[in-house]
């Protein structure tokens, strides 16, 4: 596994048709003139990776999937496979994203699958794992993220390229922030469990925090020990809001 670079991913969600494509060319020009000092990943809907790769091509910006089915092909209607993610031009794949856990019921086993499935379809698979607040507040934060690493990385990840997100639920698009020092320490944490179970050959993997994540609070969260970047979700959707959390990064 190769020590990384910052790792800035935009997770549009369910946002965006084609007249979004022009902010990601937006992104696209303006990490074209910035120094390449991290990583970026735009997760755009799935109707949209085709043709965000095509806009994105030779540039410093990847394209990422949001989900995908833990089988590789079959009949689960409305389902999109990893396999069809990476031949839609994607690299990267958000998983076990909190909304998905919580909407959809998916658990760390169902997680653990799907990142199986990416792996083996080439895609590097960003995992997600955070805590409610109701989790938070009787302090079990520690304990239910550092489960739910355990649980939902497979050992084949081991000397694989991969991310973990710490994605605190409380805090997902409410401007709520966990304080710096909790960002630290859940973030140590992730660490400890995720070189508990794959090894010190992960102890590279970039962990990534999302919630709430602007451009006034981006330099301070990025220079939190352990965090290896960030997982921004509707500051990624406009190029002037998205820019300087990357130029934070760079």
């Amino acid at each position: 596994m190769k020590q990384s670079v910052k790792m800035i991913v935009g997770n549009w969600k369910m946002n965006g048709v084609s007249a979004a494509l022009a902010q990601a060319e937006a992104i696209r020009d303006a990490v074209g003139t910035t120094e390449q000092g991290c990583r970026v990943v735009l997760c755009p809907p799935a109707t949209l990776i085709d043709r965000m790769q095509s806009a994105l091509t030779g540039s410093g910006v990847a394209v990422g999937g949001q989900d995908c089915h833990e089988k590789p092909a079959g009949a689960f209607t409305g389902s999109v496979s990893a396999e069809m993610l990476a031949d839609a031009g994607a690299t990267v794949v958000i998983l076990g994203h909190s909304e998905r856990r919580s909407a959809f019921g998916e658990t760390d086993a169902d997680v653990a699958a799907k990142v199986e499935a990416a792996i083996a379809a080439g895609l590097e698979p960003i995992v997600c794992v955070g805590e409610t607040l109701q989790q938070r507040e009787s302090g079990d934060a520690i304990a239910v993220v550092s489960g739910q690493v355990a649980g939902s990385l497979p050992s084949s990840l081991a000397e694989r390229d991969f991310a973990v997100a710490y994605e605190p639920v409380w805090a997902i698009g409410t401007g709520l922030t966990p304080t710096l020092d909790q960002i630290a320490e859940v973030h140590a944490a992730v660490r400890a469990a995720i070189v508990a179970k794959l090894g010190d050959g992960a102890r590279t993997a970039p962990i990534l925090y999302g919630g709430s994540v602007k451009p006034d609070n981006a330099r301070d969260i990025l220079a939190t020990p352990e965090v290896g970047g960030a997982l921004v979700g509707g500051a990624s959707l406009k190029a002037e809001e998205f820019m300087p959390i990357v130029n934070a990064a760079a």
